[in-house]
């Protein structure tokens, strides 16, 4: 048996200055210093997060914690690659008033298809939920309501499609898809997205928590593990997780799951397929790019993942955090590679449209800083329905039973938060 595992925590690569709260593009968020994040307001963001409400956007990060309110202007959709949108913009956003804009929303999976990004007409800021003391309270229990739950695709069917994605690869077609399954809650009464937000983030508030509008009346919630890029100056961090098995509620049990996924040879093949791929995108914008020869461990309430955190400074001040999100979107740790094949091979599998799922969420500023992280872990919500998504990465070395569980598996962050059991 090995050592211990190396455990990553969300917020040890994490940059400094988170800005303070409150403040709005009236009112330009000063950074924070040093002596103000090691003492941290009690209550900043833990407000933030109380103040919520269906139709805000909230986003907490291990830097930041935000909440939008009303839209001061949407980015269009057209021809133009989606970072000249934004850039321009934002730009526009200065130009109207907008001391400090910042653009906040989502990405989806299609980067064809619409983004759900706005700059919003009002944005306090807060230092991380974490370092708010009051994050440490306990929150209400999720109560059972009565939900009907419908898997799309079935999971007899999901590994099927798992076990013919495998035959294709002993055939040499490719060496990596990601297929993803859905459950379809159905409530009795009107869904409590606020609820759902406090439980989400109070379970990981290291991790990246969202409850983001992408159409009306619809809400993208969720909490990820995984930041897909920031830029802060010339400062790049990645961070992919590939390679993932459940907790244990009983310690020497999750201690030897631990152990045992830092030698899986299936799980550091799958991670060190992401990790290459994300090195090749980067390394075009980047200068001293440092990509650690093993992956450690990153914990959430409910899986343990493979982590490796890729660092690098940029080559031209002029490239904004976005603009390596879409170089990096969608990384073979949510699609596959090589990255086309996978993409028809999804088509194929997966009976519903991913949307939002496996896109990116995050926020940027005129200056080209910003977080943007991969859309795991969530669910789309309406009125009284929610759809929940969970993907697994499938190599050749994959057993479709074992990868329906690991789906089954991360369910599990979103269904607790609920109050809902498979």
């Amino acid at each position: 048996m090995s050592t211990a595992p190396e455990v990553a925590t969300h917020d040890e690569h994490a940059p400094p200055a988170p800005h303070t709260t409150p403040a709005s593009h009236d009112t330009p968020a000063p950074l924070v210093t040093s002596a103000e994040q090691a003492n941290p307001v009690v209550g900043a963001a833990t407000s933030l997060l109380a103040a919520y409400t269906p139709g805000d956007r909230f986003l907490a990060t291990p830097t930041r914690t935000l909440l939008a309110a009303g839209v001061h202007a949407h980015v269009p959709h057209d021809d133009r690659p989606l970072p000249q949108r934004v850039a321009a913009t934002l730009a526009d956003a200065r130009r109207t008033g907008v001391g400090e804009p910042y653009v906040v929303g989502a990405v989806p999976f299609d980067h064809t298809a619409p983004a759900a990004l706005t700059v919003p007409a009002a944005l306090r800021t807060a230092p991380p939920l974490a370092a708010d003391p009051l994050i440490a309270l306990p929150v209400e229990t999720a109560d059972a309501t009565g939900w009907r739950i419908r898997p799309v695709p079935s999971p007899e069917e999901y590994g099927a499609g798992v076990a013919a994605a495998v035959d294709r690869m002993w055939r040499g077609d490719f060496s990596k898809v990601v297929l993803a399954r859905t459950l379809e809650l159905t409530a009795p009464a009107p869904l409590d997205l606020p609820a759902m937000l406090q439980r989400l983030a109070r379970r990981d508030p290291s991790g990246y928590t969202f409850a983001l509008p992408t159409a009306p009346g619809r809400t993208l919630i969720g909490a990820s593990p995984e930041l897909l890029v920031s830029r802060h100056g010339n400062q790049v961090v990645a961070n992919p997780l590939a390679g993932s098995t459940p907790r244990s509620d009983d310690l020497a049990e999750d201690v030897r799951r631990a152990a045992a996924l830092l030698e899986s040879a299936k799980d550091l093949h799958e991670h060190s397929v992401v990790v290459d791929g994300v090195h090749q995108a980067l390394a075009s914008f980047c200068t001293d790019l440092t990509v650690p020869a093993r992956p450690t461990l990153v914990r959430t309430a409910t899986m343990w993942h493979l982590s490796t955190t890729v660092t690098g400074t940029l080559t031209s001040p002029d490239t904004s955090a976005l603009e390596l999100a879409c170089a990096l979107h969608p990384t073979p740790a949510v699609c596959g590679t090589p990255t086309a094949t996978a993409r028809e091979v999804i088509r194929e599998t997966e009976p519903f449209d991913r949307g939002f799922f496996t896109g990116v969420v995050g926020w940027g500023d005129a200056n080209g800083d910003g977080e943007w992280v991969v859309t795991i872990r969530c669910a789309e919500a309406e009125e009284r329905s929610l759809r929940l998504y969970a993907g697994a990465g499938v190599v050749a070395a994959s057993d479709p039973a074992a990868e329906t569980a690991e789906t089954g598996a991360k369910f599990r962050t979103f269904l607790n938060a609920v109050g809902a059991e498979l």
